[in-house]
């Protein structure tokens, strides 16, 4: 009988220190699945917000593509009526001469209507050509008579447009719409450029949710593989206890018997109240704790 207890006694000290160690390794991992889940539900916060930027972002970037179309539309309202108002200026002057072929410059060019910004390009290039010493003898007294031509059409046509009330109406019609048009090409361009910024902060968001996503699934998984382990000790902890009672009990018969001594329920009462309490899920004190392993 003496050797029976040695060895339970044995026993009981190497289950007590198994428990033991059980518990604070299930302890260890339960204070990091604290501080792994802090860190998991931050990243999931980051992530709803910048989800929440990739609307907000989305919604800029609509509107500035629906100011777009709207200046789209705009800037061809305004092309529309200048060529309207170039047409109209055309038909009012009636058919024009066209320019006569000269040897030099292209050949077989495709015939334009003859406008004043026509005519002045025409002889601000031969203006350019002549002083360049491009043209001479026989081609500089030709030149000489093609630009006094060019001279007196831009004349002609500036008196006519003059005298014209209604050809004046429709030129600064035309002028008008020009600048309308300029002005509203200039408000798309700079409409397009805040469309495309904004999609681009959008892509960079998203890029960012990818990214953090991707961090607060890893700290999922190790929190996960942190209550693992926190489970895996906890169950060890469990059956170590419940060890550590069964020899407690057998100890306890013993030492019964040999004095004669009735069996006491109620401390056994109170470890087994706590025994349950710790199966069913409930936190312990440290008081607690080790009463379970001081049972005797």
């Amino acid at each position: 009988m003496s050797d029976l207890k040695s060895l339970l006694e044995e026993r009981r000290t190497m289950v007590d220190t198994k428990a033991t160690t059980y518990r604070e390794a299930r302890d260890g991992h339960n204070e990091k699945a604290r501080t792994a889940r802090t860190a998991r539900d931050e990243l999931s916060g980051e992530v709803r917000e910048l989800i929440t930027e990739v609307k907000q972002q989305r919604e800029v970037r609509e509107q500035l593509n629906e100011i777009v179309r709207n200046k789209k539309e705009v800037r061809k309202e305004a092309t529309d009526r200048v060529r309207s108002a170039r047409s109209k200026i055309e038909e009012s002057r009636g058919p024009q001469p066209q320019p006569e072929e000269q040897p030099f410059g292209r050949r077989g060019r495709r015939e334009r209507p003859v406008t004043l910004h026509s005519l002045r390009r025409d002889l601000d290039r031969l203006e350019r050509e002549f002083e360049q010493g491009r043209h001479t003898g026989k081609n500089e007294k030709k030149v000489m008579e093609r630009m006094k031509s060019i001279q007196k059409q831009i004349r002609d046509m500036k008196a006519a447009e003059a005298s014209d009330t209604e050809l004046g109406a429709v030129s600064a019609d035309l002028k008008q719409a020009q600048e309308e048009q300029e002005a509203a090409h200039q408000e798309v361009e700079e409409a397009a450029a805040a469309a495309q910024s904004a999609h681009d902060l959008m892509l960079k968001w998203h890029a960012q949710v990818d990214d953090t996503r991707a961090k607060q699934e890893r700290a999922h998984r190790e929190l996960r593989s942190i209550k693992r382990e926190a489970d895996s000790a906890h169950h060890h902890y469990i059956v170590s206890l419940r060890c550590l009672h069964s020899i407690q009990d057998m100890l306890r018969a013993m030492r019964s018997a040999d004095s004669g001594e009735s069996h006491r329920p109620t401390p056994r009462m109170e470890v087994s109240d706590l025994m349950g309490k710790l199966m069913s899920g409930e936190t312990l004190s440290t008081d607690e704790l080790m009463q379970l392993q001081r049972y005797d």
